[in-house]
């Protein structure tokens, strides 16, 4: 689980024609139009990014065990039972989750395996109360953990998050406590726009 620190100086809504590539991109999950703004934003992240030969390593980070932290294992589910043509490789899901105790091992295996992977680094996050529901997607990386106060490595060269709650004194209470509908909701509109990138994304060699 990642905790969200919003900066908005930087941040943009996806409608902002003036938007940086170095800014985040808000989306908020429950209106229409959600998932073709996710899949024209990871567009417009992974053409420069994805050149010939890299290939596309989307990791879903987090566990099934707490409500509010599944989203990544879901969405890493969901892609990986739907057939698409030259999806991209997946670690995480509901059957093999990545989590505290096996991401650095994980991102050895990515290193070793693939071919100067691109990693989508998704995650669950925690941010202000006004922002619950939205996703993020920005380029950098995550540094899962930090809502539960656990240092792990930073992961991903473009991230996803889905803002399942709202930060405070107690995080891992609040992720145990965080609604499975909206979590449901987010997994939904981001696996969406995932396969909505990949059945669209002629330029991106995926």
């Amino acid at each position: 689980m990642y905790k969200y620190f919003e900066k908005s100086k930087n941040n943009v809504m996806l409608n902002n024609c003036d938007r940086q590539i170095e800014d985040t991109i808000y989306i908020n999950s429950k209106q229409r139009g959600a998932i073709a703004d996710f899949a024209d934003s990871m567009r417009f992240l992974l053409y420069p990014r994805l050149e010939a030969g890299r290939e596309l390593v989307l990791l879903c980070i987090g566990t099934d065990r707490i409500t509010g932290d599944s989203l990544g294992p879901i969405i890493g589910h969901n892609l990986l039972k739907r057939r698409v043509s030259g999806r991209p490789v997946i670690y995480g899901t509901l059957e093999s989750p990545v989590h505290a105790k096996n991401l650095a091992h994980t991102m050895e295996e990515i290193y070793s395996r693939h071919t100067e992977p691109l990693v989508v680094a998704v995650d669950a996050s925690l941010g202000r109360p006004q922002s619950v529901g939205f996703v993020t997607i920005g380029v950098g990386a995550l540094s899962p953990g930090t809502g539960v106060r656990n240092s792990l490595p930073e992961v991903g060269d473009i991230y996803v998050t889905g803002i399942v709650n709202s930060s405070g004194d107690a995080n891992l209470v609040t992720l145990q406590n965080t609604r499975l509908a909206l979590v449901i909701k987010l997994a939904d509109v981001i696996t969406k726009g995932f396969l909505r990138t990949l059945r669209t994304g002629s330029k991106v060699n995926f």
